[in-house]
């Protein structure tokens, strides 16, 4: 097995980290730190979330960088303020044995005229959110004409948040002799252009599997009710008693909401999303870091740069509708080779995008049982006893109470006290689960007016919202291709660049003859069918799942 000392890192690099525990490199950075020292050629590098990334360019470009000459030498772009800090802050523990080195970073959300002077005073590396960095060479603060190396961090991530305009600009303040290293967990077609449009021959390195997922952490998945989830995920928590994890939300607004309904429910959770202050922020990830704080309820944007050790669980509340998104989710818990649990709770109308993620990502996403009251009250009463066995007891300061305390129990025996001491702790459980239903979806029930079952097959369709697609208009569009009188339509998803749409399996070879052949807004229809078919109770033929209502859905349907 490699070792840091097998790499030519200078002697007060090896010993900085060595201090840090490092001994052996992860995969990504044993292929890219010896690569980099003899190299400076481009370099695109893909690897998930939490593999080391940070170390992989951030030791070499450490070891490369002129003391003596004190411009900015390097620069790092990053998509969030906490990833910013986060690298900022490892580069930092990198150079504890470099005092001469001096290193900054420039985000938004924090004073400027701070990062200015630090800025002014000189510094080699800077590390910086393209929209900040964009204000700083404005104001003629950060100059850019010496740089020989600039860093790409999470680049997918940084295009999908919009700063596309913001690197274009950046690139043109630097010198073309700089080596460009553009680190990503994917390669979407975004990544591809900037790559095309900036490097020279790069040099490719990838680590893992591109778009897959971690082989150390499991996915499973509940099937109940929409008006359920609220009630699963405090099954879910509850049969977790050492849970600390990352609940993923669509909105900002509904992320409030669950961050208080759960504190109200009497759990340790906060909220983060783009409505907190910076200083709300701040509070929030220092309460979550130090584990006061067991869950996290965030959005997407809020929890991007994130970088928080020893997460057990991930829980999407709503599965997202990339698989790319998915897969950046669960990649937050199991790192360090340590596994990871990525639960999702979904309703029939989402088992399609389900299967599409399950694909993606290479395993299966096992169905689980929601669990029921007494599975959660046996879990939590042997966690219970688990945590009074390991308690430690300090004799000296409560031996004075304790013959007291023998005295007042002695009436009672080993048999009663222990079940008192159990009940004392654990009735709030007991009466909250006591006969609560069942909120599994395994098996539907048919609702009044079902007539038949229907087989559902999804379609996979080269237009999304890019090209003006909206729901409706999909509806709208598949009606007049005219393959039956009236269809079954399941779940509708629309991406940016394509979307998917479950109808009614009976006429599958009619409807992808019929979707090839046709054009929406001028564009060809290319349309292919994915592996699943979803078994979902019939309904009327006007009502469509996403719709909350029989009038809603004629007006979209006519």
């Amino acid at each position: 097995m490699t070792k840091f000392t097998d790499i030519n890192l200078p002697e007060p690099i090896l010993r900085a980290i060595q201090d840090l525990g490092f001994i052996s490199p992860t995969p990504i950075q044993e292929e890219t730190i010896p690569w980099l020292l003899e190299n400076d050629q481009d370099l695109i590098a893909l690897a998930q979330t939490g593999t080391g990334k940070t170390a992989a360019f951030g030791l070499p470009i450490l070891s490369e960088t002129d003391i003596e000459q004190l411009t900015v030498q390097t620069l790092i772009l990053c998509p969030t303020r906490e990833l910013c800090l986060q690298i900022n802050k490892d580069l930092t523990s990198y150079a504890k044995y470099l005092p001469r080195i001096r290193l900054t970073s420039v985000y938004g959300g924090a004073p400027i005229y701070k990062q200015k002077e630090a800025l002014q005073k000189g510094v080699h590396i800077v590390t910086g959110t393209p929209g900040r960095v964009n204000d700083m060479i404005r104001q003629g603060v950060l100059k850019l004409e010496m740089v020989n190396r600039l860093v790409l961090d999470e680049a997918d991530e940084m295009l999908n948040m919009g700063f596309k305009d913001e690197i274009f600009e950046i690139m043109s303040h630097t010198p073309q002799s700089k080596q460009i290293l553009l680190f990503s967990a994917t390669m979407p077609k975004e990544v591809e252009q900037l790559a095309t449009t900036f490097m020279r021959n790069p040099h490719h390195i990838s680590v893992g599997n591109q778009n897959k997922g971690a082989e150390n952490i499991s996915h499973y998945y509940y099937k109940v009710h929409a008006q359920d989830k609220y009630l699963a995920l405090k099954r879910i928590v509850d049969m977790s008693p050492r849970i600390y994890g990352i609940i993923f939300c669509r909105t900002r607004i509904e992320t409030q909401e669950i961050a208080n309904k759960l504190q109200h429910d009497g759990y340790n959770a906060e909220a983060l999303h783009g409505d907190l202050s910076q200083g709300q922020r701040e509070l929030v990830m220092s309460r979550f870091r130090s584990k006061y704080v067991k869950l996290l309820v965030a959005t997407d944007v809020a929890a991007r740069g994130l970088d928080v050790d020893d997460l057990t669980h991930i829980i999407n509340y709503h599965i997202p509708n990339e698989p790319d998104v998915y897969i950046h989710r669960s990649g937050r818990t199991g790192r360090a080779g340590k596994s990871g649990i990525s639960l999702s709770i979904v309703h029939s109308k989402e088992l399609s995008i389900l299967r599409v993620i399950e694909k993606r990502l290479g395993k299966d996403i096992i169905w689980q049982k929601v669990p029921g009251g007494r599975e959660i009250c046996e879990k939590q009463l042997y966690h219970f006893i688990d945590t009074m066995e390991r308690t430690e007891i300090n004799t000296a300061e409560i031996e004075s109470f304790l013959t007291n305390v023998y005295k007042k129990l002695s009436w009672m025996t080993r048999e009663e006290l222990i079940q008192r001491f159990v009940s004392m702790e654990f009735n709030r459980f007991l009466d909250y689960y006591k006969d609560l239903p069942d909120l599994d979806q395994s098996n539907e029930a048919k609702t009044k007016g079902d007539k038949k079952s229907f087989s559902f097959v999804t379609f996979w369709l080269n237009i999304g919202s890019d090209n003006g697609l909206t729901k409706r208009g999909l509806m709208r569009f598949v009606n007049q291709m005219k393959v039956t009188r009236s269809i079954e339509i399941g779940l509708i998803e629309i991406m940016k660049e394509h979307c998917l749409i479950a109808l009614d399996a009976s006429y599958k070879d009619q409807l992808l003859k019929a979707f090839n052949r046709n054009k929406y807004k001028g564009i060809p229809i290319v349309a292919s069918i994915t592996e699943n078919k979803t078994e979902r109770k019939g309904r009327r033929k006007s009502e469509h799942p996403w719709q909350p209502s029989r009038e809603s859905s004629k007006k979209a349907y006519h």
